[in-house]
Parts: C-alpha cells; structure tokens; sequence
C-alpha cells in the first residue's frame, strides 16, 4: 500500500526495465503482439476505421515514419496510433484482460508501433513499453471497479493512461515526468456506453482517441508540460467522478512480482467478450447432443451482472456490430453454425433464422456467475429441447483464457482468417509479418510490419 499511488504506479512504468520482465512474460506479449496485429489488420474493411483514416489524412501530413496498417500509407506518430487502434477494436477480436474488462492491446501496440518507428526503438524497448502500458492499464481498471464498467468503457478511460505509459516509457521519462503523462492522460480520459443502443460507431472513436490522447500527454510530459500529481485517486480525480467501488490498493498491487500482462485472454469468438462463456457452454451442449437448431426450444444464459449491464440495451441489432453485443444472436449463429467469426456475423447477423433464435434466448442474474466476475468469465447455459428436455452446459474458463488459451499456430490461423475476411494483406505479407513479430526482441531497429 502507498499514500500516492499515482506516483507508484508511474515510478514503476518509468523505470520498467527489459531485463526486469520474466522470459514467460515476455513470450506471451510476442503472442500479444500478434493478436493485435490480425485484429488491427481485420480493421481495414471498417466504415468507421475507414472514416478515421480520412479524418487523419485530411488533418495530417502527407508522410512520415509510421506505418497505418489499413491504408499502407505513412503518417506522424499521432495519426498512426489514431488509426491503427480504431482499427484493431472493429473485429471484436482484440485481447481482455477479465479483471479490468479492459482491452489493452488496442490502445498500446498502436501507440508503441507508431512511436518506436518513429525513433528507431528495438524490439526489446518496443516490448518493454508495451508490458509497461499493460500493466498500468490493468491496475487502473481493476482500480476503477464494477460501478466505473456500467458506464464506461473502460479501454476508453483507463486505456489512455495506458498508452501514455506505454509511450512514456519509450520516450524515457523520468518518474516526475510520467505522473505529469499520468496526469495529462487522465483528464481526457473518455467513453461512454450510450453508443450501444443506436449502434453508433463511437467504439472505434474510444480507441483512437485513447490511444491518440495517451500518446500527446507522453510527448507533452516529455516537454515539460505538467499534469495532475493525484489524478487516479485524488479527491477531482478519475475514481471521484467515475467510480463508487474504487479501490486504490489495485493500483500498486505486487508491482513487479504479478504479472498482468500475463493473465490476458484471446478472444475466439468475434463478438463482445460478455457473450464468449455462453457461447462455449452453448456449443459444448449442441455438439455433445449433436441438436439441430429446431430442436432447440430456448436457452438461458446464467449471466453476471456487466454482461445485463452491456448487452441488455441491444434487443435488435440493427448492424453487423451491434449484433456483436447481442446475446440472442451470438448464440443464434453457434446454434447454426457452430461459429460466430467474422464470416458468420456478416452472413447472418440478420438472417430470418438467426433473428428467430434470438427470441428463444434468455439473459439470468446468476449468483455464482456474478460473484465469480470479474477475475472469472464462467458459462452457464440450460438449453430446452422440443421433446421436453433441459440440458446444462458449463465452461469455467472460455476458449483464449490463459488456462484455456490460444497456441501460437492458432493465433496465426486466427489472425490469416481476419486478414482474408478484410483482404487487408496477403497471406504471404501476414505469414512474413508473423516471422518479424516472433523475431521482435532480437530486432535492433522497429520498421514497418508490412513491406
């Protein structure tokens, strides 16, 4: 415990050394990194990454040292981390860290990539700052607790700080300095829920502003400019106005001893995090019993609290991703394809069958679901058949959790399927970016993913 643990926490990402980092760490943000990197080139088939892009070539120069993943053009360290993390946040298939319900990649690696080509950073200084801005960013959210959630998206808020981390740590502030990012990043923290009920494009504008913001407060602090000193705990600070379960102690919990970055999941299917447990306790009912679609009469979903919170308000998804928040629909697609990729949501988000389904599903308070949550997602379903029957599934961690999680061949697969669906690069150009990614910590100097 500390009486400033703003300072803490900005000392820690200050001084965050490589050599510091245990090797299992270090392995996992390489398969970080490339989880990122299929999901922010998945973005590229995006509107509204598309109308982010626009906005930044309009607004920026015509060139520069950083590479934006969905245009191949290059742009200033700002502009590129604003784009590619809109981008990385459109397929709904970005990493969460479950006890923050926070998504950290889409808001570091953009930051980290634009800045570390900008300088000429290594691997090992790229890698370092990311598992800085990891580790500052989980602790903020779990900091902000379950009430900060039921409002705030929570990448949008604690990731800014995040990416400031990140970045600061690359730009090489001292302590004094990264408080003073802590502190710019902070106050502009943003993003609401609202967006969901009009299935507004808002989602990809929390990244990129993130990201964006984070990346100015760094640059700024590194020039002198000051911020507040108490700006995660302080009487005016984040918690004050967005929290009432806040908890200063998460912000400094073993520093350097637990590993955040670490209990990280991959999320397998391409919708909203809420939806995975059901999902897979779904599938593993329809497939064990091998139950075709009709002979489904309804399926409850025993759900934990942020899942209502989250998904209630989509009722009738309206686009491909609002439907990624509806309960109703995901477990449509499972019970008919035994998917919901990126393919499937486009298909059949809408599909008469699949808007049939969503009437046969429920969304239940469940206890035990409830207080397992956050540092556990588990599914729960009870799944009624048409000949009287009520089958139970259950799965305790979902598929991309760090028990349950992903090798490095499936998050290849996994991220040449998004690259396909958005024909945002060959198999050839993602199968040589995979080779750079797992080779990032022997890299002397950071260039672009794509050649």
């Amino acid at each position: 415990m500390t009486d400033h643990p703003s300072k803490t926490l900005a000392a820690f990402a200050a001084n965050l050394q490589f050599d510091d980092i245990p090797e299992p760490v270090v392995r996992r943000a390489e398969d970080l990194l490339l989880d990122w990197f299929g999901s922010a080139v998945a973005g590229a088939c995006g509107r509204p990454v598309q109308l982010i892009e626009a906005f930044a070539r309009q607004m920026g120069p015509a060139d520069g040292d950083c590479e934006v993943l969905v245009s191949r053009r290059k742009a200033t360290p700002l502009f590129a981390a604003m784009v590619n993390a809109a981008a990385s946040h459109y397929a709904e298939q970005d990493d969460v860290h479950n006890g923050s319900v926070f998504h950290p990649a889409a808001v570091v690696f953009p930051s980290v990539l634009a800045v570390a080509q900008s300088l000429g950073s290594s691997g090992r200084e790229l890698i370092t700052a990311a598992v800085a801005g990891y580790e500052t960013g989980i602790r903020i959210g779990e900091f902000l607790g379950r009430s900060h959630y039921r409002v705030f998206h929570t990448t949008g808020t604690a990731g800014t700080v995040a990416a400031a981390a990140a970045v600061g740590r690359l730009l090489k502030l001292t302590p004094e300095q990264m408080l003073d990012a802590f502190g710019s990043a902070g106050t502009q923290a943003a993003g609401l829920w609202e967006f969901l009920r009009d299935a507004a494009d808002s989602k990809q504008l929390h990244t990129a502003h993130a990201a964006a913001s984070g990346l100015s407060a760094a640059y700024l602090a590194k020039s002198g400019f000051t911020g507040a000193r108490r700006i995660l705990e302080g009487a005016q600070g984040m918690a004050a106005g967005m929290s009432k379960d806040a908890n200063p102690g998460r912000l400094t919990d073993r520093l350097g001893q637990r590993w955040a970055l670490a209990e990280t999941s991959f999320k397998f299917h391409a919708s909203c995090r809420h939806t995975h447990p059901a999902a897979d306790a779904l599938l593993q009912v329809v497939t064990k019993h091998a139950l075709s679609p009709d002979s489904i009469a309804g399926v409850t979903a025993f759900v934990h609290q942020g899942a209502i919170d989250v998904l209630g308000p989509v009722v009738d998804p309206q686009t491909v991703h609002q439907a990624k928040f509806s309960m109703g629909t995901v477990l449509g697609l499972i019970a008919h394809f035994q998917c919901a990729g990126m393919s499937e949501f486009d298909r059949y988000f809408d599909d008469a069958r699949v808007a049939a389904f969503r009437g046969k599903v429920d969304m239940v308070l469940d206890d035990e679901v409830d207080s397992a949550y956050p540092e556990r997602w588990l599914g729960r379903v009870a799944v009624r058949t048409t000949d009287g029957r009520v089958l139970n599934g259950r799965v305790d961690e979902p598929k991309g959790d760090p028990g349950n999680t992903l090798t490095r061949e499936e998050l290849e697969q996994k991220a040449l399927r998004l690259a396909e669906f958005s024909e945002g690069a060959s198999r050839t150009e993602m199968q040589a970016a995979f080779g750079r990614i797992w080779d990032i910590c022997r890299t002397e100097k950071v260039s672009a993913l794509l050649a």
